[in-house]
C-alpha cells in the first residue's frame, strides 16, 4: 500500500501494480466499494502490471484506508485522482465504473497525461425523472440527516438485494458519505449534456458492456461514444455491472500499448 495527500489534504491510500513511469490505468470505483472488497479489479491491475503496464487502485476519499470525516465533496475525490494520476508519471487511461465513468468525465480535465477515457456501464439515463432530480431527493435526505433514507433513494430502481447487502454493512448507513461524488457528478453530467464533457476530448474513449448486462446500459454507451470524436462503445466479457478481469487486462492493455 502507497499513499498521497491531495490538494485538499486528504490522505489517500492506493495499490500500484507495475512499474512508475509505465504507461497507467487509475482505477475509479463507483458507489460503495474499498480496495479490500473489489477483488476484480485487483486482479484486473495485477494482470495488467504481467502485460509490462501500471494500473492504480485506491480507496476513495471517506473509504477503507482513505479514511475521512464528513459529506465528501465532489472535488475532494477529483483532486484524489489527479494527485494519482500524477503519481504515476506515465501517460494515464482513466477507467470508470458504473458511477465511477461520471466521475471519471468530471476528472479528465484534471488530468495532465490523459491517455485516454475507458467508462464501464456507465449509469446515464437510467433514473426516471433524471439524474438531477433523483440525485436532488437523495441530496436533500443527507442535508436532513436522514441516511437510511438517502441510501434507499440512491438505491432506487436498483436489485433490492444489493440495499440488503448494505445494510449487512459495518458502515451503514454513514457510508452514503462517501457516494456524494458519485452523485453530483452524475447529475452534472446529465444537466450538462454529454457533449460538453466529451465534446472537447481527443483522446480515445472507450464505452464498455458486459457481453451480459441490464437494460439501458447499451444504449448509454452507445451515447457515450457518439458524444466523442474518438469514441468507440464495445461489449467485453463480464456480467451484470462486473467485467472478466482476463478480457478487461486484454482489452485495456491493448489501449495502454498506444502509449508506450
Amino acid at each position: 500500500m502507497e499513499t498521497i495527500t491531495t490538494a485538499n489534504g486528504d490522505l489517500v491510500a492506493f495499490d500500484r501494480y507495475g512499474e512508475p513511469g509505465t504507461p497507467a490505468v487509475v482505477f475509479i470505483q463507483g458507489a460503495g466499494p474499498t480496495r479490500a472488497d473489489d477483488p476484480v479489479t485487483a486482479e484486473t491491475g495485477r494482470l495488467l502490471a504481467e502485460r509490462g503496464h501500471q494500473a492504480i487502485v485506491h480507496d476513495r476519499v471517506g473509504r477503507g484506508d482513505s479514511a475521512a470525516s464528513g459529506p465528501i465533496a465532489l472535488d475532494r475525490e477529483l483532486d484524489a485522482i489527479a494527485a494519482l494520476a500524477e503519481a504515476a508519471g506515465a501517460p494515464v487511461v482513466l477507467v470508470g465504473h458504473s458511477s465511477g465513468c461520471a466521475i471519471a468525465l468530471r476528472a479528465a480535465p484534471r488530468v495532465p497525461g490523459l491517455a485516454g477515457l475507458v467508462l464501464w456501464e456507465a449509469p446515464l439515463g437510467q433514473f426516471e425523472g433524471g439524474a438531477p432530480a433523483w440525485w436532488a431527493v437523495v441530496e436533500q435526505a443527507v442535508a436532513d440527516g436522514r441516511l437510511e433514507d438517502a441510501v434507499a433513494a440512491y438505491m432506487v430502481g436498483m436489485p433490492p438485494e444489493w440495499l440488503e447487502e448494505l445494510r449487512r454493512s459495518p458502515d451503514y448507513p454513514g457510508l452514503v458519505l462517501s457516494w456524494i461524488p458519485d452523485g453530483e457528478a452524475l447529475a452534472s453530467v446529465e444537466a450538462d449534456g454529454l457533449a460538453a464533457h466529451l465534446g472537447g476530448l481527443a483522446v480515445p474513449v472507450l464505452a464498455v458492456v458486459g457481453t451480459e448486462t441490464f437494460p439501458g446500459m447499451a444504449e448509454a454507451a452507445d451515447a457515450i461514444a457518439a458524444a466523442a470524436p474518438a469514441g468507440a462503445s464495445e461489449r467485453v466479457a463480464g456480467a451484470w455491472h462486473s467485467w472478466e478481469p482476463e478480457a478487461m487486462a486484454e482489452r485495456l492493455a491493448r489501449l495502454l500499448d498506444t502509449q508506450g
